[in-house]
């Protein structure tokens, strides 16, 4: 069956629809807020198919893509779910990138048309972007959407879109290397809506604070989900503590993200207002990355547990994102529980299963997965073989069927012939509660090949520069780890020196390159 006959059209889903489709169950609730602004599900809705007609009567058409670059804002969401009606593809473009990045992502993916903000309009010329095929949100934008009419677009122009269409491509943060497009379609977008709520608990009619960036899935996938389950998503503008606050203050909310390197500022802003939430289901992302004297800390705060997480952006919260951290705790390790609604196997170079307790390479298959990198098809035959998808990501299967994370592929260390994970070592590290950052790295050595190199920050808040020793490090490894995993050199640097890719995770390579200068 093609993706027009009727039996695949009735069955495929379009996210765009499904948004209308709670708009007129649920027109006078609170569907955005933000700032000064607050739309119901009825404005958003007619604002949305206003939006759909300027893109029509521009030329876009199913299949193509139209560019976003903005903060987060509430306009963001009415392009992705206009774009999403018309079956066109939202270009996700992050305004941190350089102008050689964005210029790389634009090139890459040739939107036909670009929503932006006024401080962007000189960073899309500067990537060679220019001409009328842009819109600036504020009085132009405005003014385009006042022209048009707040109907529904013509049945024959959204009728074919859904399913296997895509919905969106968005860039994934590597931490080298130019970055790549991961096209999420409607079927993956529909599938996470639904993991999140069967896996979660999330009730459906929840509060979901969009803070961090709308251009990644962290954001991007909740705030949908949220729309589509008759939610209420506010949205915010990066890391305020200010609104976040209010936010747990005066709602319930089921899910709140965190991220490294936030965490302990956000500690001491609860400590010093004594905040008391209103109602929070869980909280947090990444626990692998966080210290784990802070994981203990804002769990006590704000009274909710913390979410084991370990999804993509190519996959969702699956593979293993089905574990919590209990609140008041400190754990030695994280071990992960695979989600449901996926298939994984964990396989040795040779894409063969690795026995129980064997490192292997993380493969995955099942309805919330991405529909490949964008004009990449060097990168989708190395990650897509065999009808599996290979996440780069090294995991060990428990006897309890719970999952260790090891480390990165790309990051392995290889020294004298034996293999070494940073993040291995770095789980100890992190489980003193001095550290308020630790990263491994590799450093090219004339005998070993290779050699692990530690860079920690110690946690001034609370010790003195001279309390924590590089010596006090090795020690929390001895008689934990092999010899020759240990690091051969301890670098103390400032916390606010951990060089960080735009969703938080430490780029190792810029560390990398620090020992070689």
């Amino acid at each position: 069956m093609s993706s027009s006959d009727p039996v695949s059209l009735a069955g495929g889903g379009n996210v765009g629809r499904m948004f209308a489709a709670q708009a007129r169950r649920w027109p006078n609730d609170i569907a955005l807020t933000g700032g000064d602004e607050t739309l119901t599900y009825s404005q958003l809705n007619k604002r949305v198919n206003r939006l759909a007609h300027v893109m029509l009567a521009r030329g876009v058409r199913r299949g193509d893509r139209v560019g976003l670059l903005a903060r987060n804002c509430l306009c963001f969401i009415e392009v992705e779910l206009a774009a999403a009606g018309i079956g066109a593809i939202t270009v996700s473009l992050n305004w941190r990138l350089s102008p050689v990045e964005l210029g790389h992502c634009i090139a890459l993916t040739g939107p036909k048309f670009i929503f932006t903000q006024d401080e962007y309009v000189a960073h899309l010329n500067g990537a060679g972007r220019t001409g009328p095929d842009q819109l600036v949100f504020g009085q132009d934008y405005e003014a385009a959407l006042a022209g048009a009419p707040a109907s529904e677009p013509p049945l024959m122009e959204t009728s074919h879109a859904g399913g296997e269409d895509g919905l969106v491509i968005i860039f994934t943060s590597g931490t080298t290397g130019l970055p790549k497009g991961a096209l999420i379609s409607h079927r993956a977008m529909l599938a996470r809506s639904m993991i999140y709520g069967a896996e979660t608990g999330a009730p459906g009619k929840d509060t979901f604070v969009a803070w961090t960036p709308l251009f990644h899935m962290g954001a991007n996938d909740f705030a949908l989900a949220t729309l589509l389950r008759g939610g209420k998503v506010i949205v915010v503008d990066g890391y305020q503590p200010d609104a976040l606050v209010e936010a747990i203050k005066t709602e319930k909310i089921h899910y709140l993200p965190l991220i490294p390197g936030m965490i302990m500022e956000f500690i001491e802003v609860l400590r010093a207002g004594k905040v008391r939430p209103k109602g929070i289901g869980m909280i947090g992302a990444m626990a692998d990355l966080v210290p784990r004297q802070q994981l203990a800390e804002v769990t006590r705060l704000l009274n909710a547990p913390y979410l084991n997480t370990f999804g993509s952006t190519e996959t969702g919260m699956p593979p293993a994102t089905a574990n919590y951290i209990a609140i008041g705790t400190a754990p030695t390790s994280l071990p992960k529980r695979q989600n449901d609604f996926c298939e994984i196997r964990l396989v040795d170079a040779n894409d063969n299963d690795v026995a129980q307790g064997e490192p292997g390479e993380l493969a995955i298959r099942g309805p919330s997965l991405f529909s490949g990198y964008w004009n990449d098809d060097e990168a989708n035959a190395e990650s897509f073989r065999g009808g599996w998808f290979h996440m780069g990501d090294v995991f060990r299967r428990n006897s309890d069927g719970t999952l260790d994370f090891v480390d990165r592929v790309k990051y392995m260390i290889k020294s004298g012939g034996e293999n070494i994970y940073p993040a291995e070592i770095e789980q100890y590290i992190l489980a003193d509660p001095r550290v308020a950052e630790a990263a491994v790295v590799r450093k090219p050595d004339d005998r070993w090949g290779e050699v692990p190199v530690l860079f920690a920050a110690r946690r001034q808040s609370t010790q003195p520069d001279g309390d924590l020793t590089a010596e006090d490090l090795l020690a929390a490894c001895k008689g934990r780890l092999a010899s020759y995993k240990l690091p051969k050199e301890v670098h103390f640097i400032d916390l606010e020196d951990f060089p960080r890719s735009t969703s938080g995770k430490i780029q190792r390579h810029a560390l990398e390159a620090r020992l070689r200068r």
